[in-house]
């Protein structure tokens, strides 16, 4: 090998990273895609000693053509631009009611320590003292003052147990 290829692959030895990217860059016209200290310093003095030595004979070059044909599979997939990328689909669920709810119009009556608390279930949600809310939890909740499962304190998982 050519004394002065020899120097130069020596030289790539103590670049640093960026350093051999800038080489790649200069010497093959594209940025590499690697960060990898061992693969760019590879890949660099492979091209320099291609260039002092010259490269692939013609029939090597039709040979790996040939193989390149015939390979169906990729072995990495290349990277999606981070912009395309969603990582959230969101859909929008036609929502099925829970088969413990009643139909909306229906009252439901809970006594607890002394008070007969009323509730009134809408299309979708609930009316309890003048106020709606989302969720049966939530008013019996408020009503016993810690936290309770709506369908369990208004007596829902039961009804749908036996039904």
């Amino acid at each position: 090998m050519d004394a002065t290829v020899l120097s130069q692959i020596e030289q790539l030895r103590s670049l640093t990273v960026n350093g051999l990217r800038a080489k790649y860059r200069e010497i093959f016209g594209e940025d590499s895609r690697s960060g990898n200290k061992d693969y760019l310093y590879r890949r660099i003095a492979w091209r320099l000693q291609a260039n002092a030595e010259g490269d692939l004979s013609e029939r090597a070059r039709r040979r790996a053509l040939e193989i390149a044909n015939d390979a169906d599979l990729r072995v990495r997939a290349p990277k999606p631009k981070a912009e395309a990328v969603q990582r959230t689909i969101v859909t929008a669920i036609n929502g099925t009611r829970d088969p413990r709810l009643p139909q909306p119009g229906t009252l439901l009556t809970r006594e607890y320590k002394g008070g007969v608390h009323v509730v009134k279930v809408l299309a979708d949600a609930f009316e309890y003292d003048g106020r709606q809310y989302k969720s049966l939890s939530k008013i019996a909740s408020e009503i016993a003052g810690t936290r309770w499962n709506g369908y369990t304190f208004f007596g829902l998982d039961q009804e749908a147990r036996v039904a």
